[in-house]
């Protein structure tokens, strides 16, 4: 059978579109972007569910649409309307995106979507796709095929990171080619993280409402299509230009050994409920590739809060799905995936069924297989919540481990008993046969929600921007009590938010799993308050590269954070950590004393100290309210401690201290302490 989109030979281009409840499609070729009608039309043959056809003459950057003729019969599940002009699925490239019109609507206005079809013709405002140019000189390019224990993830918007580079050439910023300049990966490297996951590259359409108030899909959840790289992050207007730079991109980060991850949003389209635009699926087979509601079919079962849910239990779908990822490891070059609103793919009837079987399914299949897979393992419908219930291989965000970590520093009490779960790898999600710590995806800030700065620097969200009342995001913020809102002015303010910055990070990076940093964390982003900053496509989104005294050095703080974590394999375990066992110890949890914690201990409300000592290091958390003296576990041999890391001051010398001393942690702060190499037995812990 031949492959679905457009395929070119030296004489031209094979068109092959599936439909199912077609009966008829034509290929329609315009001449430029600008065009309001097509220069030729061309019916189709049918193979099967397979439309196609050959055109010679043609090549790479030909602009194409199709339309698709079929039953309007809403109450069916059929919205076929040969008066649209409609996305290829399967095209790689985008000749031209959609131009926000009534005539994208494929219903007469005032009829809910359920009574007769509108007849205006879409042609001058529909998205085309464009034919692309597959060669590219790779140079030989490898993926870096980083270990999960190694990696640290550095979570990126393209244009954001980059918009307001010095380092990066003013015609190349917010770009694919930004990204892979020189400036933007020498910060990469010397942060020390290993990956990039960039926030959805696929091409995205606006929503209606966006673009009423002037605003766009600046974060790009809203897919117009799954194998065409969004061309508003290309420099060259060309329509197969994106594809290139992409490439580029890709080509200059693998160089310097970085990897890159996407996360794709295959759980519902840009074309919303059912009074939203005919921009591609919808009219090619509505009935194929979404969900419909049982006994109502002119509307869609909405499990992603977006309007519409694709249907991974039809066959379609899950081909379109997997053809997708393949083309992006195996003609892109990518290192992996982050799957958006995950559980939304595996919904059986009423409840998430297919889970395992279809994640499963993705990770053995042979391109697919040695690439990263991570999964946000929540949807917007009710029985959504399904972290932990991924199959080996794939990790997951951890959200229980963000929340733990900031409830702990905020001064909660109680927290001890699942601090501790968290920073080991949270084994009571994660502890099913065949997964191991790196399973949990840790993080503490991520593009949704409060950047690190604001989340110490606000009580509340202030998203007075978006156009929404205020009344979108997180409903507030946790509590700090960091004085006054917004940017410090008191000293005891600065100081107390520069410690929260410090600690948060610091148990982010000393934590057993995969940490993220949220892009922009480590110099100090802030969106002035605003927590669902998704559709400001500005400098409050931006990230700010011109850097007060106080964000260099918390850079350098963070940078030394990643070295500690890259240099002490105590803190990448493969395993479980166990505390004591019949082999031995490999994890003690202390008291300040130097007690080892009893379960007394665990369930004592006030207690909010403790420290950790794996193998050549101990971590010491203190949410107290008053300083500790902590002891420091005693050594073979006499050796010393070495105070590597405190959050307590701006900048940590390592400073030795006697083994069975002790040491004071002031409050409301951490320390990391090492000691000599674990082969030369003066880091074996005592029990």
């Amino acid at each position: 059978m031949l492959p679905l989109g457009a395929t070119t030979d030296s004489n031209g281009v094979h068109f092959a579109l599936f439909s199912a409840g077609a009966e008829a499609v034509h290929l329609c070729l315009f001449n430029s972007p600008d065009a309001s009608a097509a220069s030729a039309t061309t019916p189709l043959e049918r193979t099967g569910d397979v439309w196609h056809g050959y055109v010679p003459g043609l090549g790479p950057g030909q602009l194409y649409g199709y339309r698709v003729f079929g039953p309007w019969d809403p109450a069916s599940g059929h919205r076929f309307n040969p008066t649209k002009v409609l996305l290829d699925p399967y095209t790689r490239a985008i000749g031209r995106a959609p131009l926000w019109h009534p005539s994208l609507l494929a219903y007469a206005p005032g009829t809910d979507g359920d009574g007769p079809a509108e007849t205006t013709d879409s042609a001058p405002y529909a998205p085309l796709g464009a034919v692309s140019d597959s060669s590219f000189d790779w140079e030989g390019d490898r993926p870096p095929r980083t270990a999960w224990t190694d990696t640290v993830i550095y979570e990126a918007h393209v244009k954001g990171m980059t918009a307001r580079h010095p380092a990066v050439d003013a015609g190349k910023r917010g770009s694919y080619l930004g990204l892979a300049s020189p400036g933007a990966i020498d910060h990469l490297l010397k942060l020390g993280v290993t990956a990039v996951e960039l926030l959805p590259v696929h091409a995205h359409a606006d929503e209606p409402v966006l673009v009423r108030r002037g605003l766009t899909n600046y974060w790009g959840y809203n897919t117009l299509s799954f194998f065409a790289p969004d061309p508003r992050f290309a420099v060259s207007t060309s329509p197969v230009s994106a594809v290139r730079e992409f490439k580029t991109m890709v080509k200059a980060l693998h160089a310097a050994g970085l990897e890159v991850i996407l996360d794709v949003v295959f759980n519902h389209t840009a074309e919303g409920d059912h009074l939203g635009p005919h921009l591609s699926f919808r009219g090619i087979d509505n009935a194929a590739y979404y969900r419909l509601e049982p006994g109502r079919r002119s509307r869609y079962e909405n499990f992603t809060g977006c309007g519409n849910t694709v249907d991974m239990r039809s066959r379609p779908a899950r081909q379109l799905l997997m053809d997708s990822l393949r083309y992006w490891v195996r003609d892109m070059h990518v290192d992996g995936f982050r799957f958006d609103l995950a559980p939304a793919l595996a919904r059986g009837a009423d409840a998430v069924e297919g889970l395992p079987a279809l994640f499963a399914a993705i990770q053995a299949d042979p391109v697919l297989a040695p690439v990263k897979l991570i999964a946000e393992p929540w949807d917007a419908a009710p029985g959504g919540y399904h972290l932990g219930a991924f199959p080996s291989g794939w990790a997951e965000w951890n959200a229980r481990y963000r929340d733990t970590v900031r409830r702990f520093w905020r001064g909660d009490t109680g927290m001890l008993p699942e601090l501790a779960t968290r920073l080991t790898g949270s084994r009571d999600l994660f502890g099913a046969p065949g997964r191991t710590p790196q399973a949990s995806l840790n993080y503490v800030t991520a593009h949704d929600g409060f950047t690190l700065t604001d989340l110490v620097s606000y009580e509340r969200r202030h998203n007075e921007a978006n156009g929404e009342g205020n009344l979108d995001g997180e409903a507030q913020n946790f509590s700090w009590n960091s004085g006054e809102e917004g940017p410090a002015t008191r000293a005891d303010t600065r100081e107390l938010r520069r410690r929260h910055r410090h600690n948060l990070l610091l148990t982010l990076l000393v934590s057993q799993g995969v940490p993220m940093i949220s892009g922009g964390d480590e110099v100090g982003r802030s969106q002035a308050g605003n927590n669902n900053a998704y559709c400001l496509d500005g400098p409050v989104s931006w990230t700010d590269w011109n850097l007060a005294q106080d964000e260099r050095a918390f850079f350098e703080f963070v940078c030394r954070l990643v070295a500690l974590r890259r240099s002490h394999p105590a803190l990448r375990q493969r395993a479980f950590l166990r505390g004591k066992h019949q082999d031995g110890v490999d994890a003690l949890w202390l008291r300040p004393d130097g007690g080892e914690m009893t379960e007394a201990d665990w369930h004592d409300p006030a207690r909010r100290a403790i420290g950790l000592h794996q193998d050549g290091i101990l971590i010491v958390l203190n949410a107290g309210d008053v300083e500790v003296a902590f002891a420091l576990p005693v050594l073979e041999r006499g050796a010393v401690w070495a105070r590597q890391i405190d959050t307590a001051v701006s900048d940590t010398s390592p400073s030795a201290t006697p083994s069975g001393s002790r040491s004071v942690i002031a409050a409301g702060s951490a320390a990391v302490f090492v000691t000599g190499s674990s082969h030369s037995g003066e880091s074996r812990l005592r029990s």
